[in-house]
């Protein structure tokens, strides 16, 4: 989706004036985020180690996604691709209908070429994630909330795109502990708009319970 396309769905969509949980989400964003980045500073030198010692690219990968409000920020994520990722997939979908139906229905790939193979465990492990901590202390992001979407998506939230443009896109949600890529893409919508319409504080206590579980089970992560 080009630019202009974006701000004419931002323009259509009702925007509530603050954030999905106000205050006391985002109090509970910081405390959990910076005790949990102290604790494991020991695990993300290791991954950057082990991200130097087996591939010469960069170590975080930027990815450009919307966030609360319209408003754009870099997703960051220890990188789990190849360095021409963008080429490997256009050649791939160009090639292949099933992956090209498959990437069109969910965004994800079962077999994905670009993944290296320390990509794949850090993803499998949901460690790749672990430099959004980093997002959320910068008030970009929130522990839990939508899946963060890249501005092409945004179309596929039709009248609930308002409700994904209440909250902070979160480094979990409702969908990565009910299937996270088993779930198909309309019904993430769903989880996302329901979980911003109910939002609780104890809910995501226990979303962030959950996840753990998930995490553990690597249940539905590719």
């Amino acid at each position: 989706m080009f630019d202009g396309e974006l701000s004419v769905l931002l323009g259509r969509s009702k925007v509530a004036p603050y954030t999905t949980g106000g205050k006391a989400k985002r109090i509970f964003d910081l405390f959990i985020s910076l005790i949990t980045l102290f604790a494991f500073l020991p695990l993300f030198v290791f991954v950057i180690l082990l991200l130097k010692l087996t591939d010469p690219g960069p170590v975080i990968f930027r990815h450009v996604r919307v966030g609360q409000g319209g408003r754009r920020f870099a997703c960051l994520k220890f990188r789990s691709m190849v360095i021409d990722s963008d080429k490997v997939l256009k050649t791939l979908l160009e090639s292949n209908p099933a992956a090209r139906l498959e990437w069109e229905r969910t965004q994800k790939l079962a077999n994905d070429p670009r993944i290296t193979t320390v990509g794949k465990f850090l993803r499998q492990s949901s460690l790749d994630e672990l430099p959004q901590l980093i997002n959320v202390i910068r008030g970009e992001m929130s522990l839990v909330g939508p899946r963060p979407v890249v501005p092409s998506e945004a179309a596929r939230y039709g009248d609930k795109l308002g409700l994904y443009l209440q909250a902070r896109p979160g480094i979990t949600g409702i969908w990565q502990v009910s299937g996270r890529n088993d779930c198909g893409y309309d019904q993430r919508i769903e989880m996302d708009a329901n979980y911003v319409r109910n939002w609780r504080l104890s809910a995501d206590v226990a979303i962030l319970l959950r996840t753990l579980g998930a995490v553990i089970a690597r249940k539905g992560s590719y």
